[in-house]
């Protein structure tokens, strides 16, 4: 079947833009008359910038933003640039929020490929297979024609993932919980409850999954803070830890008590990270830390209880669980001065996406280099210097303080 020209145009049209630009930059000389000055070439850009954004090609053109604000800093157009790069709330786009959804929701489809048809009971191998070749790709295009779409936030890009990670937990354990699929057998000995339902499981799993990214994409409508994005995981794992820890020191015979309140606790961690990350302007740094805090404190007391041997196991929950809060605590007290940065989650000022080798204070990046517009100098037939534009690749890039 032939694919419509308007669709194929579609589908080719960034790559017809780029060569344009590309071919113009590289063949349009520049004469001595009319050199270009740092700002008018910033201006060029970013009126280039704005072409590609009012196409929906915001991944090109916040490369090129990102460009203008690293190499022409203090030019008109510079802080332009960096104004478009920031949402509503301040943060500023980064090229990471635009690869994490994609890679998400690849790994996402790799799954359904693999749990849908576990859910329906397959036994085929074949089954398995389409799955896995469906899934993959469906899941790849399906998060880039979503990040082309729309400028996405590392907070909101946040929100959609983690809502389908811990959607897919929620997912397993209410299913678990209210023992979704377990069925009676009865035989001359009486009966009993036969607990393998595993299809029971995965499927509430992938419903759960997708019922998150679901939640996700809709709160990902609005702007959503990095720092709030990670306070809102990080309440949500501690709150599922220290939950089914309290269950345990006060019910260590109920499993279904522990789980229900894993659950519970959760989801009001969930709220409740969220919400005083927003209220107290918490950035995803701060964040961090405090997580650090809390998961060494919990290391610390573990070690505790390997060198004083508990002899209840109330006790060995309970001091890993109070060191675990004192952790948080006091990285939250530590760090209470530290300001969410006015870039919250904008990473390292050096080159984003640029270079394939980045140092930064003692720490070592490898992406992806990208080409980059450039003017070169050259002489003409005179003698006198011009400048003809061109396409610069950078492979290392180091930015010391």
């Amino acid at each position: 079947m032939t694919r419509p020209r308007s669709i194929r145009f579609a589908a080719v049209r960034p790559l017809y833009l780029m060569a344009a630009l590309c071919g113009l930059l590289i063949l349009a000389p520049v004469s001595a008359d009319a050199q270009m000055t740092r700002a008018d070439s910033a201006a060029v850009l970013l009126e280039t910038a704005r072409d590609f954004e009012a196409d929906g090609e915001y991944g090109t053109a916040d490369a090129l933003l990102y460009y203008i604000t690293e190499r022409f800093a203090g030019t008109p157009s510079a802080t332009v640039a960096s104004e478009l790069l920031r949402g509503p709330t301040g943060d500023r786009v980064e090229p990471v929020s635009r690869v994490e959804l994609p890679v998400f929701l690849t790994t996402y489809g790799l799954w359904l490929g693999i749990g849908i048809p576990w859910a329906l009971g397959a036994d085929d191998e074949e089954a398995y297979g389409a799955g896995l070749l469906i899934g993959g790709p469906l899941g790849l295009f399906s998060g880039l024609a979503y990040s082309r779409s729309r400028r996405l936030s590392a907070g909101q890009a946040r929100a959609i993932s983690w809502g389908g990670l811990y959607g897919s937990w929620q997912g397993w354990g209410w299913t678990q919980l209210f023992d979704i699929g377990v069925r009676d057998q009865c035989g001359s000995f009486g009966c009993y409850a036969d607990e393998s339902n595993t299809e029971e499981l995965v499927a509430g799993t992938v419903v759960g999954g997708l019922l998150g990214i679901g939640a996700g994409a809709l709160i990902a409508q609005n702007p959503v803070r990095s720092g709030v994005a990670s306070g809102a995981q990080g309440g949500s794992i501690w709150g599922s830890i220290y939950g089914a820890m309290l269950a345990g020191i006060f019910d260590d015979d109920a499993e279904d008590s522990a789980l229900a309140t894993a659950l519970i606790a959760g989801n009001a961690g969930l709220l409740a990270g969220g919400a005083l990350a927003a209220k107290y302007d918490v950035g995803r740094d701060r964040i961090r830390l405090m997580n650090l805090g809390a998961l060494v404190g919990g290391l610390g007391g573990l070690g505790i209880d390997l060198l004083i041997q508990p002899d209840d196991n109330e006790t060995a929950i309970a001091i890993p669980l109070v060191t675990s809060i004192a952790g948080l605590v006091i990285a939250a007290r530590n760090t209470r001065d530290r300001p969410a940065p006015a870039t919250d989650g904008a990473g390292p000022a050096m080159g984003q996406g640029t270079a394939l080798l980045g140092w930064e204070e003692g720490s070592l990046r490898i992406q992806a280099p990208m080409p980059v517009p450039t003017l070169l100098p050259m002489d003409d037939v005179n003698g006198r210097p011009t400048w003809r534009p061109g396409l610069r690749l950078e492979l290392f890039r180091s930015l010391l303080r």
